[in-house]
């Protein structure tokens, strides 16, 4: 079979067309490798930002140094706090007063306490009329189920201050009391009266 010259002319066209790409293909074939990237970028960031975040909150410490909040004659035996720049050497940094003054954690962890109370107008006359067992105590008051004697110094005759430390673990919710027998009344002094706990470790 022969082929005309149109036939021949058809076919050398026919193979010589070619397809239009569509533009939307090439913009895609660049887009998606760019998306890629930024998404890939992006949780690397997130990660890092995430691991920087918890590095900062295992090493922040929560900080207390409180002074004594006395108004008068006492009718509680527990002894009220409060903490404040404003007030000198006092600060609260993480951890709270309720509304009796007494602390209250927010982190769990172990905590160093320390406490002086010193009391006011002490002489030989104080304990000729009060009764040798006259302590001091710190505890966790609330709640029940963590209730615990942590700290219990006495004041002997003649002895006019109590002072100690010790190293305890604190739950978040945890709150504190300290108790002084009545009706002794401890100095206002900041020098003399003191309460603090330090957050060490977990």
């Amino acid at each position: 079979m022969k082929c005309s010259w149109r036939t021949v002319m058809a076919a050398e066209e026919a193979s010589s067309c070619q397809v239009p790409r569509r533009p939307w293909a090439s913009i895609l074939r660049m887009t998606i490798p760019v998306l890629i990237s930024t998404g890939t970028c992006y949780l690397i960031c997130n990660l890092c930002f995430s691991r920087q975040q918890q590095q900062l909150d295992s090493t922040r410490w929560d900080l207390a140094e409180l002074q004594l909040n006395h108004t008068g004659s006492r009718q509680d035996p527990r002894l009220r706090w409060q903490g404040s720049p404003a007030l000198g050497r006092s600060f609260l940094h993480g951890p709270e007063l309720d509304d009796n003054g007494q602390l209250r954690i927010q982190r769990d962890g172990i905590y160093r306490l320390h406490i002086q109370v010193t009391l006011a107008n002490c002489s030989s006359s104080t304990w000729t009329a009060e009764p040798q067992r006259a302590t001091l105590t710190v505890a966790i008051c609330s709640p029940a189920a963590h209730s615990i004697s942590l700290l219990r110094l006495s004041f002997h005759r003649g002895g006019c201050w109590v002072a100690s430390q010790r190293l305890t673990f604190l739950a978040r919710g945890d709150i504190l009391c300290t108790n002084l027998t009545l009706p002794l009344l401890p100095s206002r002094n900041a020098d003399e009266t003191f309460f603090g706990i330090q957050w060490v470790g977990p």
